[in-house]
């Protein structure tokens, strides 16, 4: 019926009936803590383009786990910053590099936290970019084996989920071949499906040191443009095995995380990266926006999209801040 019969504000009136049909919900058990994990000891050097984080040595590492897991949320994902780097990036697959030892720390302390380590080469190359380089180019085939090799790694570590966010082509069918034969056919794989080459990544790179030493990674990661090709890059890695999928940015790409939703009915993950958490830190500091409405709502829009899980920085204050609203 139209008005005056029907009239939608009645449901708005107070705060028991706005939550009593409320669609979305947004929990800390939603939350995924990215973490930056450095070599050395007793080390916390903060990021000046995202206030309030900071790369971590491994027991600062584990305290932020410890801390997380107290506050409800049910993973950490981990990104490495060895002490060396090399043209192929060994250090990935290192059985006692900085992730795989941080790996270890934190299952010990908090068996039931779900640890993620994030499975890429750029932050261990001298270059910078996602694989093997061959002249200008990234080798894709040449790096499927390195990626493999990686992802064992991780899993004899104690990885919960394998993540791999290089975006070659094959690389989620190549992961499950070598788990698979190393024994480790129940471990999930999160694939970083839909990655788009993204402004919004400059905070991250400040943070992991994976800038590219030359050119760019738009010959790999997606162009912002293409929401149909996300689909099929989701759904060729569901074909080659993935168990969850992903989309990265979050919030420039709403309507992307939908779609893929809608293809796969399966659970999906979208990064709310870097640079949007920078842009609301900039903005509350300068007084033109409330961090904590602010936050709840863009991860709110987040998991309204038919995202199941959100990756933020955001997540700490994020927990706190909905267990004062329960």
């Amino acid at each position: 019926m139209a008005f005056p019969a029907t009239r939608m504000r009645r449901l708005r009136r107070t705060a028991s009936l706005r939550g009593l049909v409320r669609e979305t919900r947004l929990d800390a058990g939603d939350l995924i803590l990215p973490l930056f994990v450095t070599h050395g000891s007793d080390r916390r050097e903060s990021i000046s383009t995202m206030p309030g984080i900071a790369r971590l040595s491994i027991e600062h590492a584990v305290a932020e786990a410890v801390e997380a897991f107290a506050l409800g949320i049910p993973a950490v994902m981990l990104f490495g910053i060895p002490a060396d780097k090399d043209e192929e990036g060994s250090g990935a697959w290192d059985d006692e590099g900085v992730v795989q030892l941080a790996t270890r720390a934190i299952k010990e302390r908090v068996p039931d936290l779900l640890v993620i380590p994030d499975l890429c080469l750029c932050e261990y190359t001298s270059h910078g970019h996602c694989g093997v380089l061959r002249g200008d180019t990234v080798d894709n085939d040449a790096t499927l084996s390195l990626l493999a090799r990686t992802a064992v790694s991780h899993a004899r570590a104690g990885a919960d989920l394998i993540a791999p966010s290089d975006m070659m082509d094959g690389r989620v069918g190549a992961i499950r071949a070598a788990l698979d034969e190393e024994g480790f056919g129940d471990l999930p794989i999160l694939a970083y499906s839909a990655k788009f080459a993204s402004v919004f990544y400059g905070p991250f790179r400040e943070a992991a040191d994976s800038t590219p030493a030359t050119g760019d990674r738009r010959g790999y990661q997606m162009d912002p443009a293409n929401a149909d090709e996300a689909v099929r890059e989701v759904l060729l890695d569901v074909e080659e095995g993935a168990d969850l999928v992903m989309v990265k940015p979050a919030l420039p790409y709403l309507d992307v995380v939908r779609r893929v939703k809608d293809a796969t009915r399966m659970p999906v993950v979208a990064y709310n990266v870097g640079g949007e958490y920078a842009m609301v830190k900039a903005a509350a500091a300068a007084g033109a926006l409330d961090e904590r409405a602010t936050v709840l709502e863009v991860l709110t829009s987040i998991r309204r999209a038919g995202a199941d899980a959100v990756i933020t920085y955001h997540a700490k204050d994020a927990a706190r801040w909905l267990s004062e609203t329960e």
